[in-house]
């Protein structure tokens, strides 16, 4: 697969050498390895526990071991110990979901009963100031080298375009005026959700099962690239996904309910949040629950943000036992 260069002076990847993988410096339209004496660090999350960007932009101009882009197959760019989503982030996102009848519980409300609903619900999150995060598995975490396996159990598997925060110093209980020094880059991760499964049927109201919804193997297709944090504003960019071309998902970042420092902070308040975690921060409206169209076999998801990059996902239907 042939991958778009960053627009960012340089970015992090990792790439395949045989059966090895290996960590890289990605400048224009050429990919070096970075071991342990470039890097300065024993490995990528070591790295991101200090980040020595100078270092690494250095490297990026000087002459070395370079391959092209093109002859490199990257998978994903992080190794995270922890993932973290943040749910319901998107404003127009949760209207339409709600007043498609599409969350447990509003399918007896009117179409208008249900909008004013989901707003009321909307302005009540924002004025609350708790974004709600939940935990996903790290082993989840693919490049868009692998196929999204669709699994056969259900035929409602549904995208999620999102923008990834990389955590770099640890980050514990650490107010919103300083998350941001705790950020040390973004990517992109796709949270592919089988929609049949978030809210069971013979659990009553306990709550939805995020856990067999979204934890497939495959589920967080991520990268292709890790994106340092100073080369990203993350409060207003392109977000965009297109199923085969066509467009399904198209917004900005600055229509999240809570901006990357809250979430950061409000994520670190529970558990220390490692180098090389990723924090997901929700995705715009445009899911296959909207249009009624989910995931196929043969299906491309094209999913772009703006300064990160593009990824691309390629569907295959699960293979008949």
């Amino acid at each position: 697969m042939t991958h778009t260069p960053p627009t960012a002076p340089f970015a992090l990847g990792r790439y395949r050498q045989g059966n090895d993988v290996v960590l890289g410096l990605v400048a224009g339209d050429r990919i070096r390895p970075l071991g342990e004496e470039e890097l300065g660090a024993s490995d990528l999350n070591a790295f991101l526990a200090a980040p020595d960007w100078d270092r690494l932009a250095t490297l990026a101009e000087a002459e070395g071991p370079w391959t092209a882009l093109s002859e490199a197959v990257l998978t994903a760019p992080v190794q995270p110990r922890q993932v973290l989503q943040a749910g319901a982030n998107y404003r127009t996102h949760v209207v339409q979901l709600i007043v498609g009848g599409l969350t447990k519980g509003e399918s007896a409300l009117t179409p208008e009963e249900a909008r004013d609903r989901a707003e009321r619900i909307m302005d009540a999150r924002a004025a609350s100031g708790r974004p709600f995060v939940f935990i996903g598995m790290p082993q989840c975490v693919v490049g868009d080298d692998v196929p999204l396996t669709l699994p056969s159990y259900s035929d409602v598997h549904d995208w999620e375009l999102e923008l990834a925060v990389v955590i770099g110093p640890e980050a514990f209980r650490v107010g919103r005026d300083e998350a941001m020094s705790h950020v040390a880059g973004y990517t992109i991760t796709n949270d592919i959700s089988t929609r049949d499964l978030l809210f069971p049927s013979d659990v009553g109201d306990i709550g939805a099962d995020w856990f067999s919804a979204k934890n497939a193997p495959g589920f967080l297709p991520t990268g292709p690239y890790l994106v340092p944090a100073p080369f990203v504003d993350p409060a207003n960019l392109a977000i965009r996904l297109e199923l085969n071309g066509e467009v399904m998902q198209d917004a900005t970042t600055a229509e999240l309910v809570f901006d990357v420092a809250a979430l950061v902070s409000t994520a670190s308040q529970t558990l220390p949040l490692l180098p090389g975690d990723i924090l997901l921060t929700g995705s715009p409206a445009g899911n296959g629950q909207h249009w009624k169209r989910f995931l196929r076999d043969g299906d491309v998801m094209t999913g772009t943000i703006e300064g990160v990059g593009t990824q691309v996902v390629r569907c295959v239907a699960e293979a008949a036992a």
